[in-house]
């Protein structure tokens, strides 16, 4: 068997793990004394620690072992938990991190074997012997059995053999040679149960030679056994050492053997029952595929057992390969849409018009449940957040609190995987540059402790995630002078900029206001990147700050990337697109409505002014010869801000596919965001709404 099979699901596994000790760390941490917080770690390290040694991990099982026998004393109340260990537990989980990444990139765990933690592990239970009282120590044998297991009683089973097995058996038995039958008992809690099966096998043949395996070795290899499994061996070896070999083996609960009795293997029958009926492990019996099923090897009804493995892993490559399937069938049904609408084969044939509705329907449902399985709680991004917001309080020596709403919310894969940055950057902001040291927060009535918000929430096609903070908020005077100082603009254009314009200063690269530079701040990379990044996306970003109260940054991304509701809309002899999403109104104006503001063409919609673009010459096409008497305008927003773009020409509302141009086409002007293919074949390029704005 070959352990690196098991890769993947050790490095997602591990993950999980890490979240898990990540955010039981922070629990103990506000409840110092929640046993159950404190056995939920000792649980994560000791799986962590098991999946380590099975993948031949060494440094990585080392560093889990310490420190999944530090948490034995916590729950022995022999160690109490304090800042100092809180610390030491996440310089742990920063170096197991260390090791998953390593493994991520090269299959091996690297050479650092982090001395230093496990020093400082140790002396945490060197503090704990000398304080620790004449009770009898916990063995590590019983810590690995949760509670229900050690009150079974465990005995060897004679599970059901088929005619075969059961005659390999017998001439061996006949041959005189030492036949012995083992059943290993995995514990419940086990991930990787093949994987231990393989050591206990690899353990045993150490010492002896297996002939039989209970269920097949291929069952057991493919997991199909519930907690335990059986095999028999010959051997000249002592019991008791084979025995100890296969116990040796981390999670491994219990193992029991005993010496092949005559009446084992010759009067037990296929459709005996089991001699241990009454044994609560085992719930099923696994026959070989050869063999016929029986009473016997059919699974017991299982009786208000919990319902688990109700999701699946599946990689996000066959998910777009999925998707992309969709799209295609997306465009053709938008192509014999377009054929019945131009040839008029719909209305000759009712029939004919009522599967194209049909396929309508079954391509619209499809289309939604990929996008459904496509769907992930942002949860995954922002559970780290905690631990990053309680290292910058210490790093910063402010006092601060992260409160974290709708973490529920969802968010299309590639999306969810690609935000995690820019809420970083944004967080690291509020909590560098947003909240004020504690004297300044008494002198202003605040709180000393600052509050930091990261609030998500869905709103229409777009999901909101909102960054604020009660801090000192932007010091628009202040960014003004740097912009002046930088020769950005002058003192007497400095003088006519609203606030907005001020504060959109702070996006421009390398544009910093830190004093000074540090670990957090002060290199100048980190608004423009939360710009640039959800711009890729499809997204935008918007600042509201009142000095001296806070700010708070509000990110609008769309659901997903792949198909979209989308308007179509003529310009000269040429389609384009406009993502339905951000589109207000669409207006029929006189030309005598349009005003002019600074020289620039403007119309008055219900007390609004709003600027207009002449799509045609924007995107240098030639405008229609005779002269119109109305415009037809299509009113687009980015937050409050509203723009008209002029069109000659409307089509109608589409269900488009989002294609890329590829890094072949030069797309620096970014005006266009992608392409899509319409029902008659042809290309229409689609509108980027962000970077009309």
């Amino acid at each position: 068997m070959d352990v690196s099979q098991y890769l993947e699901i050790f490095i997602d596994e591990t993950s999980e793990h890490i979240q898990s000790l990540s955010d039981n760390i922070m629990a103990l941490e506000s409840e110092p004394d929640n046993q159950d917080v404190v056995n939920e770690i000792f649980r994560a390290a000791h799986s962590l620690k098991g999946m380590a040694g099975t993948m031949g991990f060494k440094r990585m099982q080392h560093v889990t072992h310490d420190m999944e026998n530090v948490f034995q004393e916590v729950r022995n109340e022999t160690i109490k938990v304090d800042s100092d260990m809180i610390d030491l537990l996440f310089q742990c989980l920063d170096a197991i991190e260390g090791y998953l990444a390593i493994i991520k990139e090269t299959s091996d765990e690297g050479t650092n074997d982090n001395e230093a933690i496990i020093q400082k592990l140790n002396g945490f239970l060197k503090s704990a012997e000398e304080a620790e009282d004449a009770e009898p120590a916990v063995t590590e044998q019983e810590t690995q059995q949760p509670e229900e297991e050690q009150a079974v009683e465990k005995k060897f089973q004679t599970l059901d053999l088929d005619e075969k097995d059961k005659k390999k058996l017998q001439e061996e038995f006949l041959s005189g040679k030492h036949l012995y039958g083992m059943t290993v008992y995995i514990c419940k809690d086990c991930l990787l149960k093949a994987a231990r099966a393989f050591l206990v096998f690899k353990a045993v043949e150490e010492f002896a030679e297996i002939i039989v395996y209970s269920p097949s070795s291929q069952d057991i290899e493919d997991e199909k056994f519930e907690n335990d499994f059986s095999i028999f061996f010959t051997s000249e070896a002592e019991l008791d050492k084979i025995v100890a070999a296969a116990k040796a083996v981390s999670e491994i609960a219990d193992v029991v053997a005993d010496h092949v009795t005559a009446d084992m293997i010759e009067e037990h029958h296929e459709n005996d029952v089991p001699a241990v009926k009454e044994e609560p492990v085992r719930q099923t019996s696994v026959a070989p595929a050869s063999a016929a099923p029986t009473a016997a090897s059919t699974p017991k009804k299982q009786v208000g057992k919990p319902v688990t493995n109700r999701t699946v892993r599946v990689d996000i490559e066959k998910l777009d390969a999925l998707m992309n399937q969709v799209s295609e069938l997306i465009i053709a049904k938008n192509s014999l849409v377009s054929l019945s609408s131009s040839h008029g084969a719909g209305l000759e044939n009712q029939s004919y018009q009522e599967q194209i509705e049909y396929l309508e329907r079954i391509t619209t449902g499809l289309h939604e449940s990929v996008m459904k399985v496509r769907m992930v709680p942002i949860e995954s991004v922002v559970n780290k957040f905690p631990r990053m917001i309680r290292d910058l309080s210490r790093n910063l020596n402010k006092k601060m609190d992260l409160i974290m709403t709708g973490e529920e919310t969802e968010l299309d894969r590639t999306v969810v995987d690609q935000i995690g940055d820019p809420l970083q950057h944004l967080l690291r902001n509020s909590a560098d540059h947003g909240l004020e040291n504690e004297q300044l927060r008494k002198e202003r009535g605040k709180p000393e402790t600052g509050t930091i918000r990261l609030k998500a929430f869905q709103e229409g096609n777009n999901v909101i995630i909102e960054v604020g903070d009660d801090g000192n908020g932007i010091d628009t005077e202040a960014v003004k002078a740097k912009a002046i100082e930088r020769g950005i603009v002058t003192a007497e254009q400095a003088e006519n900029l609203s606030q907005k314009e001020i504060i959109d200063f702070l996006f421009m690269p390398s544009f910093s206001m830190a004093k000074k530079i540090t670990d957090v701040s002060g290199r100048g990379v980190g608004l423009d990147v939360v710009k640039s990044n959800i711009e890729a996306l499809g997204g935008d970003v918007e600042v509201k700050s009142v000095y001296g109260e806070g700010s708070t940054f509000t990110v609008r991304l769309p659901l997903t990337l792949a198909i979209i509701q989308a308007l179509m809309v003529i310009i000269g002899d040429e389609k384009y697109a406009i993502a339905l999403g951000s589109i207000v109104s669409i207006e029929d104006i006189p030309i005598t409505d349009i005003k002019y503001v600074e020289a620039k063409e403007v119309i008055n919609m219900r007390g609004t002014v709003i600027p207009i673009i002449r799509l045609n010459q924007l995107l240098d096409i030639d405008p229609p010869e005779e002269e119109l008497e109305s415009l037809t305008i299509v009113i687009i927003s980015k937050g409050e801000k509203q723009v008209g773009l002029v069109v000659d020409d409307l089509m109608g509302q589409q269900e488009i596919v989002i294609k890329s141009l590829g890094s072949f086409i030069d797309n620096s002007t970014k005006i266009i965001s992608g392409a899509t293919i319409l029902g008659d074949g042809e290309v229409a390029l689609i509108l980027d709404v962000n970077t009309l704005m």
